[in-house]
Order: structure tokens, then sequence, then C-alpha cells
């Protein structure tokens, strides 16, 4: 029965919930930001969250590089990864078909994840929690890991800057305006094809920012990103493609609500993301806080 949950199940699985929103959130908002302003469906967002998370472990096992070195140094190196991906690759195809830009990322994903596969097998690796998140917070219903508690808080403030940038900054401003009318803001002076090159690269280093904060707490292997890739394109379309606002809310809300049918309905749990996307494209097919075209 319902009532008979024990509160500390209740709040413990809404707080893995939020959790796992948090992750989300992040993934979501770095193919928001992507589809949204360069109108690419980014297939390749999985492997470079993988990447991230794969580059951090080498920086450590070859380079020495601690944890809080390798979570601003591999989001700036994968992020020029993507800037050049996008230079080279996407760039030729922008103005030909979105499926083009697609299939090749798509493409790009099994040859990332093939490559990895590779080199170093199927198998996990372990990456070690900082010293400093070592231990758990007493919560009263739960003892939440502190390492679990820090990945909410790094990837809401990590989220809350990329939308300020987005939308309060004069470079923000110069993208959303380039999307409507590149031609025009080449008039003015502004060099458009590099600012499409950075946002690109932009949306791919929270891939990978994620993927450094996923590190400690999941094992790291090349197929890490595949099936989470899923879960964040469905959470994208609730949310409406290219909002920034309804990627990061949306990401939160359905790890809540993931955590939810754990409690009731343990067999959903896989699934209710799905259905509620069934059921928003139904109501409405442009995402809760999407625009029609």
């Amino acid at each position: 029965m319902i009532f008979d949950i024990p509160a500390s199940v209740l709040f413990g699985q809404l707080t893995l919930g939020l959790i796992n929103g948090a992750f989300y959130a992040l993934l979501s908002l770095g193919l928001a930001i992507i589809f949204g302003l360069l109108k690419v469906i980014n297939f390749a967002h999985g492997a470079q969250y993988m990447l991230g998370a794969f580059v951090a472990l080498l920086l450590l096992r070859h380079f020495g590089i601690d944890y809080w070195t390798a979570l601003l140094l591999v989001p700036v190196l994968v992020g020029l990864f993507g800037a050049a991906l996008e230079r080279f690759l996407l760039r030729p195809i922008a103005n030909e078909n979105h499926l083009y830009s697609l299939l090749l990322t798509f493409g790009l994903a099994l040859i990332i994840q093939g490559l990895f596969t590779n080199l170093y097998g199927t198998s996990g690796n372990s990456y070690p929690i900082p010293e400093v998140f070592r231990g758990a917070l007493n919560l009263g219903f739960m003892y939440l890991p502190t390492y679990r508690a820090w990945v909410v808080v790094a990837a809401l403030v990590a989220c809350f800057l990329a939308w300020f940038v987005i939308e309060k900054t004069r470079l923000g401003s110069y993208l959303r305006a380039g999307t409507e009318n590149p031609k025009l803001m080449q008039g003015f002076g502004i060099n458009m094809p590099f600012l499409v090159t950075m946002t690109y690269g932009f949306g791919v280093a929270l891939a990978a920012f994620a993927g450094v904060l996923a590190a400690p707490l999941y094992s790291v292997s090349p197929g890490m990103g595949a099936n989470l890739l899923i879960v964040v394109f469905a959470v994208v379309v609730i949310g409406g493609m290219g909002s920034i606002v309804g990627a990061v809310i949306t990401g939160l809300a359905m790890g809540l609500i993931e955590g939810l049918t754990k409690v009731f309905y343990p067999q959903g749990a896989s699934t209710v993301i799905f259905l509620v996307m069934a059921l928003v494209l139904l109501i409405k097919p442009h995402g809760l806080f999407g625009k029609e075209p």
C-alpha cells in the first residue's frame, strides 16, 4: 500500500532522483544549446559525456592530474575537440538537410565508442572520490554520500552559469540574433562562423563536465553514455527542443518522477520518462517550454 511506505524510503528515492535529474539537466542543457542555436541534433553527446569521464581517468592514471584540475581542464580539452568537429565536419554540411548532421554525429558516436572499446574493453574502471567528499551527510531520513550532494550543487551552478551567458550577456545576444539572421550579424562585423564553432564546443564541454562529475560516481566505461543519451533526448523533447530553461527544469523534474516511480511502481521506473514524453507530445507537440516554429 502507498501509505505503508516508510518516509525514509520515499525521501531517499526522491533524493537519488534529484541526483539523476542533475545529470539529466546538465546533459539536456548541452543538447538544447547545440540544437537551439545551431539546429544540430547532436547524437554524439553521449559519447562526448563518456569522453569527459575517460579523459579525467587517463589524466589521473598517466599524469597524476587530480579531480579538481580535471574538472576545469577536461571540459576545455573535450570542448576544443568538439569545436574541431564542428569546424571540419559539421560546417561543410551546415546548409544541408538536418538529417545529414544527425547521421554524421551518430556515426561519430559509434566511432568514439568503438575506439575506446577496442583500447580499454567493455569492463568499467573506477575513479577515486576526492578525499574532501568521502563520508556522508545525515539528512535525518537517510545518509547522503557527500559526493552525491556535491554533484547536485555543481550541476545546478553549471546550468545557471550557462543560462546566464546565453540569456543575459552580450555574447549570448549575438548568438541568439545570429541564429535568426546570420547574414545581418555578419554585416555588423560579428564573426558568426567562429561563434557557431565556440557554441558547439561549449555544448560539448558541458557534456564533458558531466562526465567528470560522473566518473567517481559511476563506472567509467565506453558504453556509459549510450543508454543515458536516449533518456536525455526524451527530456529535451519534453522540455521543448532548444529550450534552455525547459531542459534544466524538465531534467530535474524527470529525475524526481523517476525516483517516485521506483517507490510506487519499480517495474515502470525505466519507462516512465518515455511515457511522459508520449503524453506531452500528444498534448503539446512542441514540448512544455518549446515555441512553435
